[in-house]
């Protein structure tokens, strides 16, 4: 009701002579990208981001992710229209802390994220969140065609193919929208960052397969947490590693502590995505067919679809 309630018309904003120049720039460029997302990659025409609230925090809500000690498999919560997620979500931070707590008392890996994107799925006419403005411009812009392609599709009870989907339909967008203003005249940052999250993406594969080996083995607990400790820490090592040599400025997600529900919640937005890649390119990057193709998966049962997007991984 507060992200509903403090919402201002977009056009208002922008008029509006006390708005910053600086938000004022990029209310116009979420606008513009908008209207993109509708004409180049056949997204939702409605009312959703063409508001904005400001909320007077850094995120508009806290994620909960929690994992058994020997598992990579995320708990799952249950809702109406959403179905069943792996995670649970709270609109105060000493609420998910709470949670978070009990969960370890129950022997829970548990890890806490603040999220700065929220949306309805199209019930609501979702507004554009003053925490969305710490970000780059193209991460602005593709986490708008994320939101968006919630709307487009979404199978309830399927968070990782939900997010995989978006999270493809968010790549393709943004280097759409890269395309049209031009913003491959050089080599900056952007390349980089790109290339350093393909790196770490790699990286925590590989770090997952080696977990999974290690908890289905018939070691005793105790070896297990010992080996999983080594992997773990050997994964932070590295992603610290492929950030100093990447010469950016970034946080390392995975430093320590890190444990199943971190990684888990990595696995929640893109275990399907080289799957929703390939489909793309199958094809020849032409938005109304892949969305066919993927409205086909969603409506398999989900036995079969995870059949069917491992068949596609694989090809």
């Amino acid at each position: 009701m507060e992200v509903l309630r403090k919402r201002r018309p977009v056009s208002e904003v922008i008029a509006d002579e006390k708005t910053d120049e600086e938000l004022r720039r990029r209310l116009e460029m979420v606008q513009e990208a908008r209207q993109f997302g509708v004409d180049e990659l056949l997204l939702p025409e409605n009312n959703s981001y063409r508001s904005y609230t400001d909320l007077g925090r850094d995120y508009v809500v806290w994620n909960v992710f929690a994992a058994p000690e020997f598992s990579l498999t995320p708990k799952e919560w249950c809702y109406p229209i959403a179905g069943c997620v792996a995670y649970r979500g709270y609109f105060a931070e000493e609420k998910a802390a709470r949670k978070a707590g009990n969960l370890e008392k129950d022997g829970f890996d548990v890890y806490v994220g603040g999220v700065a994107a929220y949306s309805t799925l199209g019930r609501f006419d979702d507004p554009v969140l003053n925490t969305m403005m710490h970000w780059s411009d193209s991460n602005l812009v593709e986490t708008l065609f994320h939101e968006l392609a919630h709307q487009k599709l979404y199978v309830s009870g399927d968070t990782a193919f939900n997010e995989s989907f978006a999270t493809a339909v968010a790549e393709f967008g943004i280097e759409r929208w890269r395309s049209k203003k031009n913003l491959y005249h050089s080599p900056g940052n952007g390349d980089r960052s790109g290339a350093l999250l393909e790196t770490v993406r790699q990286m925590i594969a590989q770090s997952r397969l080696e977990l999974e080996n290690i908890y289905s083995s018939g070691d005793s607990d105790e070896k297990k947490r010992a080996e999983k400790a080594e992997t773990l820490n050997k994964l932070s090592d590295d992603a610290q590693a492929a950030i100093d040599a990447s010469g950016l400025e970034v946080e390392n997600w995975l430093a320590p502590p890190l444990n199943n529900a971190r990684l888990a919640s990595s696995g929640v937005y893109e275990s399907h995505l080289p799957a929703f890649r390939k489909l793309l390119v199958e094809c020849d990057l032409v938005i109304a067919c892949f969305y066919d193709k993927s409205s086909g998966l969603a409506d398999l049962d989900y036995d079969l679809r995870q059949k069917r997007l491992a068949e596609i991984n694989s090809r």
